[in-house]
Formats: structure tokens, C-alpha cells, sequence
């Protein structure tokens, strides 16, 4: 299992008791003999009457005990291979359950299953026609009312929902990631930027926002986290030594390139007005500056020289 699929786990196993008022938690599911069949995750209802008021597909848990989840973020196979391996261990879980249950009065139910990725993938279209019943939400009728496929591009974006829509994908996801900065702590947003495919110009764009902070103790702990992670990545901490050495060179030769414009207008009597001043402090230019330093030798007024 990779890593996005590890922390969309754990964004489910952190987050599901807290998103639901405490109606639903998430449990590591047991091993289910077949040499090893084991689902993502399951959902252990434990008061459904606080469900009515989530946003869905968190009411459709109601009636149930569990609910088993499978999730597909972007990149995993959504095939008809994948969603029958899907469909296998959702039947091994209730086979599992029924034994479970010989001491006790039979179990008679179904297990339901979530199946949570992107989008409905063309060939379930076609095949099953699932209903949608809500935003990304959709029964695959044909299979049983107990299988749900949740489209997380598709869902609003909604506190309730985070642990869904971490499956998003795409420009679905950048948007996901945009919102979600300001309402998670800056552990799980970095977390975030580093397990999910999100673009590089919304994760640059993310990293940003993340400038000193007044508090003290925050500071100190976003300091930490950013040394631990480039202790980790030794070939980020490579580039970014270079491109600081690049930087520091760039300013020096833009300065010396200033002076020495100022210098050569000073002795050909070009007055400098305070906003001419200011605009060859505000160039970051090496080009332009030295073409205004050339033209400045033997130009006869102050606009001929920085034209």
C-alpha cells in the first residue's frame, strides 16, 4: 500500500469520530482468511440518529452496524478487476461476519460497501448505470442497495466530507487543497502536499502561506517540521542550497549594475527626480540596466538614457 493510500486511511481513522459528532468511528479492519483478504477500513456506526443532518453520504450508514470502505484515490485501477477484488473481500467480510455470529441469533444482513475514488469510472456507467442520489454520490443498483460509489470530485466541499475528499483528483483536488489549507493544522496540510498528486503550481502556491507566524511556539513548530523534512529529502536541501547561491549572486551583480548606472549620470550631469531613482531600484533586470548604464554614456537628457 502506498503512501497517499496511507493517509487517506488515517485522515478516515483521525477524522471520522469528530466529522460525525461522535456518530460514526473508523476501525482497522481484521484479516480476513484467503491467505489474506483485508479491506481499507471499516465504519462502526455507534449512534446513526446523529447522522440525519450530515451532508451524505454519511445518513446512508444508518441501519447499519459497519460499513466497509474501499479507497481508489487518483491513479489506482477503478477496472472491473479492481472493483471485483473490491466485491470479493466485501463478500469475505460477510461471510466473516456470519461466522462470527453461530452462538449468537443469525446474522441476516448485508455488508455495505463504499467504494470512495475520484469519479464513476465510463465502463460502471455503462455496465451498471448506477443512480446518483446525491452530489458524487450514487447507488450501483444492479449489485445491491448495499453498494455506494462515492465521486469525490463531485462532492461539496464540506468540513464533514475532508476524509472523502482527500480522493480527489486533478483540478477537483487542487481546489480540495485550497480550501482545506486554513481548516487543518500545518502537520496534515504539509502531509497533504507531499502524499497527494495535487499540481505544482497549487503546491508551491500552498507552501507559500506558510510564512513566519507571530505565535512563537507555532514558528518554532513549522521550523521543525520543514528541518525534518529536508533532512529527509537531502536532494531538495541540495537545490535549494543552489538556488540560494544563485540568488545571493543575482542580487550582488543587480547592485553593482545600479551603482553603476547612478555613477555614470552623476558625472554626464543627468539629475536623477525621485521616481526615476526609484525605477531603477525597482529593476530586477540585469539586461535592462545595463543597457540604460551604456545608453546613459551618451545620451543628452535623462529619458534618452533610461528609454
Amino acid at each position: 500500500m502506498g503512501q497517499p493510500d496511507l493517509f487517506a486511511k488515517r485522515t478516515f481513522a483521525e477524522e471520522t469520530e469528530r466529522l460525525t459528532g461522535g456518530a460514526i468511528t473508523w476501525q482497522d479492519p481484521p484479516e480476513i482468511r484467503l491467505e489474506k483478504v483485508q479491506c481499507d477500513g471499516l465504519l462502526l456506526i455507534h449512534r446513526p440518529a446523529l447522522l440525519v443532518e450530515l451532508t451524505a453520504p454519511w445518513p446512508e450508514a444508518r441501519g447499519h452496524e459497519e460499513v466497509m470502505v474501499e479507497l481508489k484515490l487518483a491513479g489506482d485501477h477503478v477496472d472491473r478487476k479492481a472493483i471485483e477484488r473490491a466485491l470479493l473481500r466485501r463478500q469475505a467480510r460477510q461471510l466473516q461476519r456470519v461466522e462470527q455470529e453461530e452462538e449468537a441469533p443469525p446474522w441476516v444482513g448485508h455488508e455495505p460497501l463504499w467504494l470512495v475514488a475520484p469519479h464513476v469510472p465510463e465502463w460502471l456507467q455503462r455496465v451498471y448505470a448506477p443512480t446518483r442520489f446525491a452530489p458524487g454520490c450514487y447507488r450501483v443498483e444492479p449489485l445491491g442497495h448495499w453498494v455506494l460509489w462515492v465521486a469525490a470530485n463531485e462532492l461539496p466541499l464540506r468540513d464533514e466530507l475532508i476524509a472523502f475528499l482527500v480522493a480527489r483528483s486533478g483540478r477537483a483536488l487542487d481546489e480540495f487543497g485550497r480550501w482545506v489549507a486554513g481548516r487543518r493544522p500545518i502537520e496534515w496540510v504539509l502531509a497533504m502536499l507531499e502524499y497527494l498528486a495535487m499540481s505544482a503550481t497549487t503546491r508551491e502556491e500552498l507552501l507559500w502561506r506558510f510564512g513566519k507566524a507571530e505565535d512563537p511556539e507555532v514558528e518554532a513548530r513549522r521550523q521543525r517540521i520543514l528541518e525534518v523534512l529536508l533532512e529527509a529529502s537531502p536532494q531538495v536541501q541540495e537545490r535549494l542550497i543552489e538556488k540560494g547561491i544563485e540568488r545571493g549572486v543575482g542580487k550582488g551583480r543587480l547592485a553593482e549594475a545600479r551603482a553603476a548606472l547612478r555613477r555614470v549620470l552623476a558625472r554626464r550631469q543627468l539629475a536623477l527626480s525621485p521616481l526615476d531613482d526609484a525605477r531603477i531600484e525597482a529593476c530586477v533586470e540585469l539586461a535592462t540596466l545595463e543597457r540604460w548604464h551604456d545608453q546613459a554614456i551618451t545620451a543628452t537628457s535623462l529619458s534618452e538614457a533610461l528609454q
